[in-house]
């Protein structure tokens, strides 16, 4: 069932981080009860039985906008371990379910709050997405080539790194301090938060005088020979022997040790001469040509995959990574665990799908059933 069997979360429909956040604890045994909104759904909140985000979970639909509804979701509060939410700030307090009713209801709830800016702050209000919170984080940086725009890989930074999972972090700390006695509280999840403290690593770099600020001229960015190349035959292939061995090694394999501009990789001065050579060099060959010499070796390489690519290389393959549930491409859930594997994901529920019993379950009578998703 998962490590996280026998916890129960509430997960109000939302868009990217948030459910994102509700999927990695359905996937690992947590059982998610999503609240969606009532009526003909549509658009962005609602994509049915591709939503990959929502598998796993089970679906009531309400009106939250009816009081006795809110009182529904009070009930079901009371048995819950956790709430995960991403409305803008102010609006579960409109509602009736703001923090502090909530915890009164339920003393040891964990209350996961998924924004943007923060709960606080000048610009808690403002509307943004992924790409405006790592680009006033400083998290967009050092993505991209100098002179050019940054540009990072969609909602990755972001949404998901700097929100959904640090979301998960947040309500397992503090549902393991619940079990350790504390009281419940709030998680205030902003990505602009996480986004800069996944930053730390890089800063770090900076400090030693490995990254400085001037983009394009640190050792993981820019014009260094690391990187990736285009093939032949149009797709790409990518390196990043770091350390003396390894690219040694890719040196060695490439035809490269005895040339003299190779001796210097580390010279910030070869590294537009070096990456021109590399880049006249893996153009000339197909890249099964890159992937037959270098894949496998100590030479630090990876062809340039799409999602599709990826599921039937031999690795991913291996370790069942990718699969086809009901016929939508997705990724197997992570991370493993040795003594309560996760179970293979449970269906995208459609909307509303188990409203009867989940209500039933929060002890509400038929009559007041019927009544709540009568409009759903």
């Amino acid at each position: 069932m998962g490590v996280l069997d026998g916890i129960r979360i509430i997960e109000f429909a939302g868009i990217g981080p948030g459910p994102f956040c509700g999927m990695l604890l359905a996937d690992m045994g947590a059982e998610v009860t999503l609240i969606e909104r009532a009526g003909k759904g549509g658009g962005m909140l609602d994509s049915g039985k591709t939503s990959i985000i929502n598998r796993g979970k089970r679906s009531v639909a309400l009106d939250l906008k009816d009081p006795h509804a809110i009182e529904a979701v009070l009930r079901l509060i009371e048995n819950a371990d956790g709430i995960i939410e991403g409305m803008r700030p102010g609006v579960m307090e409109r509602l009736g379910l703001a923090p502090e009713v909530c915890l009164a209801r339920n003393p040891r709830l964990v209350y996961g709050r998924m924004t943007g800016w923060g709960q606080s702050g000048p610009l808690a209000q403002a509307a943004g997405h992924d790409l405006n919170y790592i680009a006033l984080s400083g998290a967009l940086w050092f993505a991209g080539e100098p002179g050019r725009p940054p540009l990072a890989p969609p909602t990755l930074i972001g949404d998901l790194g700097g929100g959904a999972l640090y979301l998960a972090m947040g309500m397992l700390a503090a549902l393991l301090n619940v079990q350790r006695g504390g009281a419940g509280q709030v998680v205030d999840a902003a990505i602009i938060d996480g986004s800069a403290n996944m930053m730390n690593l890089l800063l770090s770099a900076h400090a030693v005088g490995q990254l400085p600020f001037e983009r394009g001229t640190g050792l993981l960015d820019g014009p260094h020979w690391c990187g990736t190349y285009a093939c032949a035959d149009g797709h790409f292939i990518s390196v990043q022997a770091l350390e003396p061995q390894f690219n040694a090694l890719l040196f060695a394999k490439l035809g490269l040790s005895d040339d003299p501009e190779f001796k210097r990789p580390y010279d910030s001065r070869c590294w537009v001469a070096l990456r021109a050579r590399m880049t006249t060099l893996f153009a000339s060959q197909n890249r099964q040509h890159w992937i037959d010499l270098l894949e496998g070796s100590d030479a630090c390489f990876a062809p340039v995959l799409t999602p599709a690519e990826a599921m039937n290389h031999p690795h991913i393959a291996a370790r069942n990574i990718y699969g086809k549930p009901d016929g939508v491409l997705q990724a197997a859930p992570a991370p493993r665990f040795s003594a309560t594997p996760s179970a293979t994901p449970r269906p995208v529920p459609t909307r509303g799908e188990h409203g009867a019993e989940i209500l039933r379950a929060a002890g509400i009578s038929e009559v007041a059933i019927g009544q709540l998703l009568a409009n759903t």
